[in-house]
């Protein structure tokens, strides 16, 4: 599976954006995702995470509220909606795949988050 994310950007704070990552390969709905971000001199951070079925999502509590992350199993496509963004979201944002013991990487959307 190969993770492509798109959607990053600059935006004023209280704006929203929508993060997309699209998997290639097959089986992508065997696979729970998540949204992952990491900031300048800060260490990668967990975001939001969906289930293989969509059933169940998660949530860092400094973006509950905020944001909302989703699947389109039939596009292979993980969707992360945030509103009202705030300059300490400004980071790169990367989806993440996983199967058991198989996880698979995108290469990172950057947003920014003016004040």
């Amino acid at each position: 599976v190969q993770l492509q994310a798109s959607g990053g950007g600059l935006v004023q704070a209280g704006g929203s954006l929508r993060l997309s990552c699209a998997a290639s390969g097959r089986a992508f709905s065997r696979y729970a995702s998540g949204w992952f971000r990491q900031a300048p001199g800060k260490e990668r951070e967990f975001v939001a995470g969906i289930s293989r079925s969509g059933g169940f999502m998660d949530y860092a509590d400094s973006v509950k509220g905020r944001f909302t992350i989703s699947a389109d199993n039939a596009k292979s496509t993980v969707y992360l909606q945030m509103n009202s963004l705030r300059p300490e979201d400004t980071a790169v944002y990367y989806c993440k795949a996983v199967m058991g013991s198989i996880t698979f990487w995108g290469q990172g959307t950057l947003v920014t988050v003016s004040s």
